[in-house]
């Protein structure tokens, strides 16, 4: 839940005052929810928050904030924690950079997720990953990929109690996770649909997504029949619950949602699970909200995963199915990325080298 600005920053009761900041992609989709959610947690109060992005958007001024071109000419030093969400390309050139200066990097790019020396955290989940052997910290975090978020989200708890053996999991992931022109997109179509004109030829996506599905939502490595974000979930899920044995099933979709993914999940357990335990795990996590349909309309602007639908598979004794539903934008993206920042600071794997 979003914790409001105080006089004086703080996390889990400790001050977080004094820290240097860096936003990388401050303008993008996420990066404007990164600097939202930097501000709700009281992050943005005593800290002070520098803000990055392309050339193009350098001179822009956010919140009394003025957007910095990186490029060679970008002074990287004096930051203790860096919050990347430019794409992959940005992320393997600028995020070793930022580390080589002394800064923790928290990377919401694809690019070092299969590294085994950066871990890939959701903060509910496995946030000892965040912690190395004393002051050897990992120093550059990976965030998940959205869909695998929320998910794991939901399945840590039972995972936990009685493992699991096998998910199929289908997503209907909305635009936004492919940024401000795919909305752009969505918004152009469906205008031009409504008003009986002919649709826009697509740009975003391989055809037209307004009052449309696509069933394969990223796209298709040469050889490959499963797609990238098909191939994310299937690799993160064994990374993040530490378990390699999980047989994993999914079909990524694309549906003409702004914001907010939808996943349908059924779930093979290794132990018998009761309907009604599942509930009561469920109910107990942390991040998590229970409700009897969740949608995507509901969990925007939310920060918590919505888990409704479940019931059991009477297709086989050990399986549940539920619907899973978050922000994509929020927990998705932003919002564990500052939690992991609040994480580095309350635990003191991060301190803060000035005084803002």
């Amino acid at each position: 839940m979003s914790v409001g600005s105080q006089d004086a920053a703080a996390v889990g009761g400790i001050e977080s005052t004094g820290y240097r900041i860096a936003v990388v992609g401050a303008t993008g989709a996420v990066g404007t929810v990164m600097l939202q959610c930097l501000h709700e947690r009281g992050l943005d109060v005593g800290n002070e928050i520098v803000l990055f992005a392309t050339a193009r958007s350098a001179g822009k001024v956010i919140d009394g904030r003025t957007v910095q071109a990186l490029d060679d000419d970008a002074d990287l030093s004096g930051f203790d924690i860096a919050l990347f969400s430019a794409g992959g390309d940005t992320s393997r050139k600028w995020a070793p950079r930022f580390v080589q200066a002394g800064a923790t990097v928290i990377d919401n790019s694809s690019a070092f997720r299969h590294d085994p020396d950066v871990p890939l955290v959701v903060c509910e989940v496995n946030p000892h990953a965040l912690r190395g052997s004393g002051p050897d910290y990992p120093k550059l975090i990976a965030n998940p990929n959205c869909s695998t978020m929320q998910l794991m989200v939901a399945l840590a708890p039972i995972h936990r109690e009685v493992g699991i053996e096998r998910l199929i999991v289908s997503t209907y992931q909305s635009v936004s996770g492919t940024g401000q022109n795919a909305l752009k997109a969505l918004d152009a179509e469906a205008r031009a649909s409504l008003q009986g004109e002919l649709m826009p030829a697509p740009e975003i996506y391989p055809e037209n997504i307004a009052f449309n599905v696509i069933g394969a939502a990223g796209s298709f490595a040469e050889g490959d029949d499963h797609t990238d974000e098909e191939r994310k979930m299937m690799f993160e899920t064994h990374k993040i619950l530490e378990d390699e044995t999980i047989g994993v099933a999914v079909t990524c979709v694309r549906v003409p949602v702004r914001t907010g993914h939808s996943e349908s999940v059924n779930i093979q357990t290794r132990e018998p699970l009761s309907v009604a335990r599942a509930v009561e795990l469920l109910s107990q996590a942390r991040g998590l909200i229970l409700e009897n349909v969740p949608t995507p309309l509901r969990a925007e602007g939310h920060d918590e995963v919505f888990v409704g639908r479940i019931r059991r598979d009477s297709s086989h004794p050990r399986a549940l199915s539920m619907f899973v539903v978050a922000d994509n934008l929020r927990k998705g993206a932003a919002t564990n990325a500052v939690q992991i920042a609040e994480v580095l600071i309350r635990e003191g794997i991060v301190v803060a080298s000035t005084t803002a």
